[in-house]
């Protein structure tokens, strides 16, 4: 959403047409990655809907929550976390759950990794294997 927010004029951000054509235009596209077609695929039906928040310049956050009573799916795509740059205080913030993420993304195991501080670790050793997805 905010992908289609930065490619809009001011002026058009507030055109209900004009928002449902860059949503279509971007959804269009062929370098968008399966979560993102996920959302479009979504998004397709209820564009009008989608439009209405939009143009009002709410977040996409607030959009999100606001049209997750007519399609709860949309608000359930996972997008992987961004570790570049993560400093130890920043990892330590993540859950583990989305620590062993980060390891299974870059194909990583941590076998014996039992406390927080161990997954912490071996996320910072493999930030080498970070892959462009």
């Amino acid at each position: 959403m905010q992908d289609i927010r930065d490619s809009m004029e001011k002026a058009d951000i507030k055109k209900k047409p004009m928002v449902e054509k860059k949503m279509g235009a971007y959804c269009a596209r062929d370098d968008l990655g399966p979560r993102e077609k996920k959302v479009c695929y979504y998004i397709d039906p209820i564009k009008r809907d989608v439009a209405q928040p939009f143009s009002t310049g709410m977040p996409p956050d607030r959009v999100c929550k606001r049209i997750n009573n007519s399609n709860p799916e949309i608000c359930g795509v996972k997008f992987p976390i961004k570790t570049e740059k993560l400093e130890k205080k920043d990892l330590s913030k993540l859950r583990v759950k989305q620590l062993k993420s980060i390891l299974a993304n870059r194909g990583v195991e941590c076998k014996g990794c039992i406390e927080k501080e161990e997954f912490i670790k071996k996320v910072q050793d493999t930030e080498h294997l970070e892959q462009e997805l």
